[in-house]
């Protein structure tokens, strides 16, 4: 595993770390264009989805971005709507164990990606509630962006 790459216990902190007051339409379509400003600023040629249940309230594709993308977000996604944390602590518990989630979790690897980038959103007093993901870098980067991206987001609607 990457010296550099989180533990565990700081992507659980993450997890706690970022639990919103609420987030609605509104709230989705202010973290989207955040992202999207974000990756422009980087060059970053990524997709970003933000789904709350199985709706979709935000999506685009920056140049550079294929179709492809859009396949990972939905594996990435899918594993946080099974496992209710993030598509990369999922991916790490496996590797820590020294397996990798194709070889262990018994998920079709076509449907389920346990891959950086997919974030839960989590609601105060209601729990995981959707999901905000991004792919088009390596794992890591796809997950950064999207942890920094809520971080700014939470200090605005903490109001």
């Amino acid at each position: 595993m990457n010296p550099t790459a989180p533990t565990i216990s700081e992507l659980i902190a993450q997890e706690r770390r970022l639990t919103l007051p609420h987030f609605g339409y509104d709230d989705a379509y202010a973290l989207g264009g955040l992202l999207v400003s974000m990756a422009r600023r980087r060059h970053a040629p990524v997709a970003i989805d933000i789904r709350r249940g199985t709706q979709q309230l935000f999506h685009a594709a920056l140049p550079g971005s294929s179709a492809d993308n859009d396949a990972w977000i939905d594996r990435k996604r899918r594993v946080v709507e099974r496992y209710g944390e993030s598509s990369y602590l999922v991916g790490t518990r496996f590797r820590v164990k020294g397996t990798t989630f194709e070889d262990s979790s018994r998920l079709d690897s076509d449907l389920y990606a346990a891959h950086g980038g997919s974030f839960p959103i989590a609601v105060e007093g209601a729990g995981v509630i959707g999901s905000v993901t991004v792919s088009g870098l390596p794992q890591a980067d796809d997950h950064a962006l999207v942890v920094e991206a809520l971080e700014q987001f939470a200090t605005t609607i903490a109001g």
